[in-house]
Parts: structure tokens; C-alpha cells; sequence
């Protein structure tokens, strides 16, 4: 094989496991090969040249999707340029925002993959080291003095769930909005108290 065709079978299998990445957050794990390498531009029978398996494209597909910076939401990558509760203000504005329930496609892994190992013992044990490290990321980018972020994570995950399955209803935009201001008021309380404590 030619250096060039090596060049682009690499190519190629990173444009694989980008697309799949993409389309199991939006669709599920079970999409179809075929449709899968439609998506991505290539032939089915291409698939095995660059994967031993499904699971295999799937384990790369998780872990690619908690290396994007911007993985929930446009201005996720820029967070790192404010200070610790603006960039935790942002993450909860970015998360809990109509973008982010509507494009599922890019959307965050945690909320994207849940679904998907919890119905699937194997692929969650595969999958459990990326995706654990992931959950602990993005919790701690919430954590406020002794909170380590895990709850609000949850809030998070939680409110987003239930206004994709509730789209197209007003009460979608409200779970949303109830969660938004849930977290972030009950953080100024805490800051305030913290504040209290220390005069």
C-alpha cells in the first residue's frame, strides 16, 4: 500500500468514527453500518478494511466525542477564558439551552451515550473508563466550594433528557428554564453564605 492510500485509509477511518460519533448522540447505537458509511461518504464493504467490529467503532466513536472542546454546545470552547463561575454559568446557559436539545448530534456525551450503555452491560464495561472520566470532567467544571458538580451534572443531564422527549410541548422550554435557574440561583445562595462565613 502506497503512502498516499495509507494517508487516506487513515483519513478515511477518522471521517468513520467522526460521523459515527455524531450518529449514535443523535440516533443510538443502533444505527446501521450501512447507514452509517453512507453518512460518511464511503462503501459498506469498507468498513471491515478499518474495524474489527461494531463495538470497536463504537468505543472509538465514545471516546472521540469526549475529545471534541466544544462538545455541548458552540461556545463550550471558549469557556476556559473566564473565571471559574462564569465558565460554570456558561456550561449551565450552553447546556440547558434550545441548541443543545435540538442538535443532539452534537451535543454532550454524557447525555448523548446514558441511554445507550445502560441498556448495554458489554458496551458500558468497554466504554466505562472513557465515560467515567468524562462524567468527572464536566462535573467538575460545575463544583462550587464543597460540591463536587456531581448533582448539578445530573440536574443537567436530567432536565435535558426530559425536554428532548418532551419537544414540540411548551413544557420542554420550561424544564429547561427550571433547571437553569434552579442551578444557578441555588449557587448564589452558596456563594453568599460562603461570603457570610468568612467576614
Amino acid at each position: 500500500m502506497s503512502r498516499v492510500s495509507q494517508a487516506q485509509a487513515q483519513e478515511n477511518r477518522q471521517r468513520v468514527v467522526a460521523t459515527a460519533s455524531r450518529m449514535f448522540r443523535e440516533q443510538g447505537l443502533a444505527v446501521s453500518l450501512a447507514d452509517l458509511m453512507k453518512a460518511a461518504g464511503l462503501t459498506h464493504g469498507g468498513f471491515y478494511k478499518q474495524f474489527g467490529s461494531k463495538d470497536d467503532l463504537v468505543d472509538e466513536a465514545i471516546a472521540h466525542a469526549f475529545s471534541e472542546p466544544a462538545a455541548h454546545g458552540p461556545a463550550a470552547a471558549d469557556e476556559h477564558a473566564a473565571g471559574h463561575e462564569a465558565a460554570r454559568q456558561a456550561m449551565i446557559e450552553n447546556y440547558l439551552s434550545v441548541w443543545h436539545r435540538d442538535h443532539a448530534a452534537d451535543a454532550c456525551p454524557v447525555s448523548g451515550f446514558a441511554a445507550d450503555l445502560g441498556r448495554d452491560p458489554d458496551q458500558a464495561a468497554r466504554a466505562q473508563d472513557v465515560y467515567v472520566k468524562g462524567v468527572r470532567n464536566r462535573a467538575a467544571r460545575l463544583a462550587t466550594g464543597d460540591d463536587d458538580g456531581l448533582a448539578q451534572l445530573c440536574t443537567l443531564v436530567g432536565a435535558l433528557t426530559l425536554a428532548r422527549a418532551t419537544r414540540g410541548n411548551p413544557v420542554s422550554e420550561e424544564l429547561l428554564e427550571a433547571a437553569r435557574r434552579a442551578l444557578i440561583e441555588s449557587n448564589v445562595g452558596h456563594s453568599e453564605s460562603e461570603e457570610q462565613q468568612t467576614d
